[in-house]
C-alpha cells in the first residue's frame, strides 16, 4: 500500500568488517537457478542445476529460449589478448524466472538466520544491545566488539522497533559460510557476525576490508531512505526508470509501460499507458533520452519501440528491428545519438537514433548479453553475459578491449560515473567491484540470491543493487560498506537512481514499483 506517512527503510550500522568466509560455497544448498555453470577459471567445483519442469504461473519467460553457446570464447584470465577455447553449451536461462522464484518458499540454510542477524554489519556488533540504539560504530575496527566506540558518531535510531532483532553474543547465523581449516576466532568476532566485504588481490588472496573512518559520513553519502510511493502496476515490473526532473516514473511490465506522476503526494494511478511489443511479452528495459522527450523500450521481441513523449498523446515514432528474438538491456550514449541493445543471441547491436538504422554489432558473448553500461566519457562499453563474462568494448574502434571471466552468470552491472570501478551483480549472489585498469577487486556478500539489477548514483560515491532475495542494498564505492538495506515483499527485479541522487525506484515481482526518497 502507499503509506500515508513515509517511513524509514531499515538502516543499519555497517561498519565492522569481520573475517573471511567461503565466497562461493554458500550457494551449494540452494537449487533455485536453472543455469548450468561452466567456467574453467572457477576455483570452485562446477555445479549443474537442473531447470524445473513446472514454471510458476504468471512468471515471465522467454518465448524463444536463449541460444546455446556458439563460436569461441576468450580463455580465462585474459583481459586483452584473445586466446580461444571451445565454448561449453549452456542451458537457456531466464533472468526474470530466476528472480520470481521466492527464495523464502523453499527450505534453505538462510531462512532461519535471515531474521535473526542483519548482515549490514561487516563483522561485529557491540553485544546484545547493539540493535536497540543502532549508533554508528567506528568502521575501521576489524572483528572486535566495539562497545566503547558505539556512540562515536552518535547516529540517531533509524529502524522501526518491530524490526529490531538483538543478536546473541556468539551466535553464528551463517555456519555454512565458514572457511574450512580456519580457527573459529579468526572467522568471527564476539558476535559471531561474518564479514561481508573482501578485498581480492591479483593473486586471488581474500582479506576482509577494514573500512575507513569516513565510510558512512561526509557529503554525498546517504543516511538512509524512506518509502514515498507504491506504484501498483498490475504486472511484474521488470524495468523502471525515473525522469531527470524526477516528476515521472516509467514502469515496464507485460506488454506495456505505464507512466506515473510522482511529483505530488497521495495514492498513485498511472497517467498514461504505452502499449509495446505483444500483449503477453514482458518489457525488459526502458530508457529515457536525456531531454526526457523520448523513451526507448525493449523486451521479449525483436523490435525496439521509440516513443515520442512530447506529443499531446505519447505515440510510437520509430521501431528498430534486429534478428535477435529478445532484448535484455538498453543503454543510450551521452550525446543521445546512439542506442545499444543487449540481445538474447549474445550480440550487442548499435543503433543510429537519428536515422533509425543498425550501424554495427559487437560479437563476442557466446550466450545472451544480459546487462550494459557506458563509461563516463562515452568511449567504452561494458557488457555482462550469461556466458559468465564481462567484456569491455572500444566504441570508436569497434573492438573488444578486455574480458573478465567468472564462475557465475552475470545479471547486472554498472560503471562508476566518477572513477575507474565497475560493479557486477552475479547469479551466485556476489557483487564484485572491479578496477578497470588494475587486477585487484572487492567482493561483497550480503545478497542471499541472484543480484538482478544494479545502479550507481551520479556522484559515484554509492550504488544500489537488488536481488531475488527481496533486498535493496545501498553500498559505498568501491569497498562496499553497507549504507542501508530495504526488504521488500518479493524479488526486486529492477532499479534506477534519479540523476540528482535524491530518489531510488525499484520494480518488483509483486506487480508494483516503489519510490524511495534518499535521506542525507
Amino acid at each position: 500500500q502507499d503509506p500515508s506517512s513515509p517511513h524509514s527503510v531499515h538502516s543499519y550500522s555497517s561498519r565492522e568488517n569481520g573475517v573471511e568466509k567461503v565466497p562461493l560455497g554458500r550457494k551449494e544448498a540452494v537449487p533455485l537457478s536453472p543455469t548450468s555453470m561452466a567456467s574453467s577459471s572457477s576455483t570452485s567445483p562446477s555445479r549443474s542445476k537442473d531447470a524445473p519442469t513446472v514454471e510458476k504461473a504468471g512468471t515471465p519467460s522467454l518465448k524463444s529460449s536463449t541460444p546455446t553457446s556458439q563460436g569461441d570464447a576468450t580463455a580465462p584470465g585474459s583481459s586483452g589478448a584473445q586466446q580461444f577455447r571451445p565454448a561449453a553449451a549452456k542451458a537457456p536461462v531466464d533472468l526474470l524466472a530466476l528472480g520470481l522464484r521466492n527464495p523464502l518458499g523453499v527450505q534453505s540454510p538462510y531462512s532461519a538466520a535471515f531474521g535473526m542477524a542483519h548482515p549490514a554489519v561487516n563483522g561485529d556488533m557491540a553485544g546484545t544491545g547493539a540493535y536497540a540504539s543502532l549508533h554508528l560504530m567506528s568502521p575501521q575496527l576489524n572483528g572486535a566488539a566495539a562497545a566503547v566506540g558505539a556512540s562515536s558518531y552518535g547516529r540517531s535510531p533509524l529502524v522501526p522497533a518491530l524490526t529490531r532483532c538483538p543478536l546473541q553474543v556468539g551466535y553464528d547465523p551463517h555456519p555454512h559460510m565458514r572457511v574450512p581449516g580456519l580457527a573459529a576466532g579468526m572467522q568471527v568476532g564476539t558476535s559471531g557476525k561474518p564479514a561481508y566485504s573482501f578485498h581480492v588481490s591479483a593473486d586471488g588472496q581474500m582479506q576482509p576490508v577494514p573500512f575507513p573512518p569516513d565510510a558512512l559520513i561526509g557529503s554525498g553519502i546517504p543516511r538512509h531512505a524512506r518509502q514515498l510511493h507504491t506504484l501498483t502496476h498490475g504486472e511484474v515490473v521488470c524495468a523502471v526508470t525515473i525522469s531527470n526532473s524526477t516528476r515521472h516514473v516509467y514502469t515496464g511490465g507485460k506488454g506495456c509501460v505505464k507512466v506515473w506522476d510522482v511529483g505530488q503526494p497521495g495514492t498513485k494511478t498511472a497517467v498514461a499507458q504505452l502499449d509495446c511489443l505483444n500483449r503477453d511479452n514482458y518489457i525488459r528495459s526502458c530508457k529515457l533520452l536525456p531531454d526526457g522527450r523520448s523513451l526507448i523500450v525493449g523486451g521479449e521481441a525483436s523490435t525496439l519501440s521509440i516513443w515520442d513523449l512530447a506529443a499531446p498523446t505519447p505515440r510510437i515514432k520509430a521501431e528498430l528491428t534486429s534478428s535477435a528474438p529478445a532484448c535484455y538491456a538498453l543503454a543510450i550514449s551521452p550525446d543521445a545519438k546512439v542506442c545499444f541493445s543487449c540481445c538474447s543471441d549474445g550480440n550487442i547491436v548499435v543503433w543510429d537514433l537519428q536515422n533509425q538504422t543498425l550501424v554495427r554489432q559487437f560479437q563476442g558473448h557466446t550466450d545472451g548479453a544480459s546487462c550494459i553500461d557506458i563509461s563516463n566519457y562515452g568511449t567504452k562499453l561494458w557488457t555482462g553475459g550469461l556466458d559468465n563474462t564481462v567484456r569491455c568494448w572500444d566504441l570508436r574502434e569497434g573492438r573488444q578491449l578486455q574480458q573478465h571471466d567468472f564462475s557465475s552468470q552475470i545479471f547486472s552491472l554498472g560503471y562508476c560515473p566518477t572513477g575507474e570501478w565497475l560493479a557486477v551483480g552475479m547469479e551466485s549472489s556476489n557483487v564484485e567491484i572491479l578496477h578497470v585498469t588494475k587486477p585487484d577487486k572487492y567482493q561483497l556478500h550480503l545478497h542471499e540470491s541472484c543480484v538482478l539489477s544494479l545502479k550507481f548514483a551520479s556522484c559515484g560515491k554509492w550504488f544500489v543493487s537488488t536481488g531475488k532475495d527481496n533486498l535493496l542494498n545501498a553500498w559505498r564505492t568501491p569497498y562496499g560498506a553497507s549504507i542501508f538495506q530495504s526488504k521488500e515483499t518479493s524479488s526486486v527485479l529492477s532499479c534506477d537512481v534519479s540523476t540528482d541522487d535524491q530518489f531510488i525506484v525499484t520494480g518488483s515481482g509483486d506487480k508494483k514499483a516503489t519510490v524511495y526518497e534518499v535521506i542525507y
